[in-house]
């Protein structure tokens, strides 16, 4: 029987967070397992953060995932991958993409944030860390609209997140639509493969 599993997305407006989390319940729900989501949405539009809460297994009574139990978080952004980890669960894996985007109060400021220093933090407190180049596998697919994907491949390759890579794929294959379906599947494979050369 599957366990129930918390996964968390995190990021700003436009990237792909709410795609993501319904690429898991989906995976989830192709194999039988109930899945819940919810997401809180700040001004998406304009680089507000969007968070994304997706549970999956058995007799799940709440779309939130309490403090202290998400199984996997998957930050999009630095910054919003530190202001999601007091969910992380003891144990559990932070997938995170190292790329800041300037959130509208930093670009209002003229603020010199690069997420340099957010990812120092991860590095020294999150005992399970992936940080994978969404740029670099955005440019090997050729564009920059599958880091969602890529994050999500990642995660998948954890084992934390109650899907495996293949179930995924199927996923994308009946989500997404036709001429975006290589691209992404390229992405998922890509993020797979860097989250087991890149755990730290």
């Amino acid at each position: 029987m599957e366990e129930n599993k918390n996964v968390l997305l995190c990021g700003v407006g436009g990237q792909g967070t709410i795609l993501a989390s319904r690429l898991i319940a989906l995976a989830a729900m192709e194999k039988g397992m109930e899945a819940r989501g919810a997401e809180t949405i700040g001004m998406s539009q304009r680089g507000g953060s969007v968070v994304s809460h997706v549970r999956t297994g058995r007799n799940i009574h709440s779309p939130l995932i309490p403090h202290g139990k998400a199984d996997v978080i998957i930050g999009f952004e630095p910054a919003e991958a530190v202001r999601c980890l007091p969910y992380l669960k003891k144990g559990g894996c932070m997938v995170v993409c190292p790329s800041a985007i300037k959130p509208v109060t930093a670009a209002l400021s003229d603020s010199g944030y690069d997420g340099s220093q957010a990812m120092e933090y991860l590095k020294a407190v999150v005992q399970k860390l992936s940080v994978v180049d969404g740029q670099a596998i955005c440019g090997a697919c050729g564009s920059p609209k599958v880091l969602n994907v890529a994050l999500l491949g990642a995660a998948v390759a954890s084992g934390l997140t109650g899907v495996s890579l293949e179930e995924m794929e199927a996923a994308i294959r009946k989500r997404v639509p036709e001429k975006f379906k290589e691209m992404n599947l390229k992405a998922l494979r890509l993020g797979a493969e860097a989250q087991k050369q890149g755990s730290m």
